[in-house]
């Protein structure tokens, strides 16, 4: 995420080390280089001017510490500008109503449908809304068809008029029969265009004003850049929405719509999304994006999404069975699926301050652990559950099940004994703090 812009900040703040103090000279050389990778990353010139005019004022009026490098100093400057311009503080979603109803716009290939369905989840499974999605996107072949599936894979019943070619007519059927099922948010998702034309406009500022939502949001596929932004000031100029999500984080993003939209619009984003799973889709927290943008991890989101797949009483019978050194395979392949749920395995180390930087260049894919799921898949239900029985004759029974070589069952065997080991030392640790598996 943002990892050619990560790179070039980290590259400007290397003007200043071994640097004793800050001057005129050197601040002029790093800001010079920070506006030049904003503007790589597509942003705005007139934006990155400001931004690193603010960056030039604040640095040369700031007196270092002793314990304070200049470099460290400007990080920190370079890092409060960043969240400031993101939008500074967290946004919450307005989810109040009988029903509630938030209206997704944006344009074709955006991630709009696919968003709309995880915004579902996220209402459904973290905040305890009984939502009903509305198929209002009459045009795209297959629309309403996508919907129902996304609908199916998280429990969210979908709602359609496959007859009607009249979205504004679907939306308002659908507030009505949220009224009548007690369903307490309605999620319509509307039908885009390859670009903006008066057409669209006019639908779905006709759907706004039958059904007068809550929240507008806008989606926005952040690879589009500045692009982006000029799409997203069209809109608002028309629809004034409520808040903006970012697409498709995991692909090749520069970071310029996220840099620059706020400022564009005045509007907070709101949600983050990466990937086609249900589960990735993140609150946009403005100083957490400019920690990771600038290297400084971001414990705090990674903590929460270990919490949102830790419930307590997985928890305890985890901890009762490490107490007892009785951790087995089972246990070991639902850590694995936990772990997947979570996100990108790469985004999730990318989060620790420093491992960032040190795996950007190696490929990490979530599809890592289908050798180990395979072997472990190929063991019997008792060998599972009591790892110790299985000799050499059984491991060549694994490898040929798992279409695995010999030595890969060899070296995962010895690597689940390391992690077994490792766990006997941590029974001697206050278990919940040295899991992280605390009470939310």
């Amino acid at each position: 995420m943002f990892e050619n812009l990560s790179e070039k900040l980290d590259s400007a703040f290397k003007q200043l080390k071994g640097q004793g103090r800050i001057t005129e000279l050197n601040v002029a050389a790093t800001v010079k280089e920070i506006r030049r990778a904003l503007i790589d990353a597509d942003v705005n010139y007139k934006i990155a001017k400001e931004f690193t005019d603010s960056i030039r004022e604040k640095a040369m009026g700031q007196k270092v510490l002793t314990a304070v490098s200049p470099g460290q100093l400007m990080i920190k400057i370079v890092k409060d500008e960043l969240s400031s311009l993101m939008g500074g503080d967290e946004s919450v979603l307005q989810a109040k109503g009988n029903p509630a109803v938030i209206l997704i716009a944006g344009l074709q290939g955006s991630g709009k449908t696919t968003f709309s369905a995880k915004l579902a989840n996220y209402l459904k499974t973290q905040k305890g809304f009984s939502p009903l999605l509305v198929a209002a996107d009459v045009y795209r072949p297959a629309a309403i068809e996508q919907l129902k599936i996304l609908g199916e894979q998280i429990q969210v019943e979908v709602f359609s008029v496959p007859e009607s070619a009249d979205p504004v007519a679907i939306a308002r059927q659908a507030v009505d029969e949220a009224k009548s099922r007690n369903r307490n948010v309605v999620i319509v998702d509307t039908a885009g265009r390859l670009a903006v034309d008066e057409t669209m406009m006019n639908e779905v500022a006709n759907i706004k004003k039958a059904v007068n939502p809550q929240e507008i949001l806008f989606v926005v596929d952040s690879m589009t850049g500045q692009d982006a932004v000029n799409t997203a000031k069209v809109f608002n100029d028309r629809l004034d929405f409520t808040g903006v999500v970012l697409t498709k984080l995991d692909g090749d993003t520069r970071g310029g719509a996220a840099l620059s939209i706020k400022y564009t619009v005045n509007k907070p984003i709101k949600f983050i999304s990466s990937g086609e799973k249900m589960e990735t889709l993140d609150v946009f927290y403005p100083e957490r994006m400019a920690q990771r943008i600038l290297g400084m991890g971001d414990i705090t989101s990674l903590v929460e999404k270990a919490q949102a797949q830790f419930n307590e009483e997985q928890s305890r019978k985890l901890e009762k069975k490490i107490r007892k050194n009785q951790f087995d395979f089972e246990d070991f392949r639902q850590q694995l699926d936990q772990i997947r749920k979570m996100g990108n395995i790469k985004d999730l180390l990318g989060m620790i301050p420093g491992v960032g930087k040190a795996v950007k260049d190696i490929d990490i894919s979530n599809d890592s652990f289908k050798g180990i799921e395979a072997m472990i898949g190929s063991m019997t239900p008792f060998e599972r559950a009591n790892p110790d029985v299985i000799d050499q004759s059984r491991r060549k029974r694994i490898a040929s099940g798992s279409g695995k070589d010999i030595q890969d069952v060899n070296s995962f065997m010895k690597q689940f004994e390391q992690m077994k080991q490792m766990m006997k030392t941590m029974n001697k640790m206050p278990m919940k703090g040295a899991l992280g598996l605390g009470k939310r």
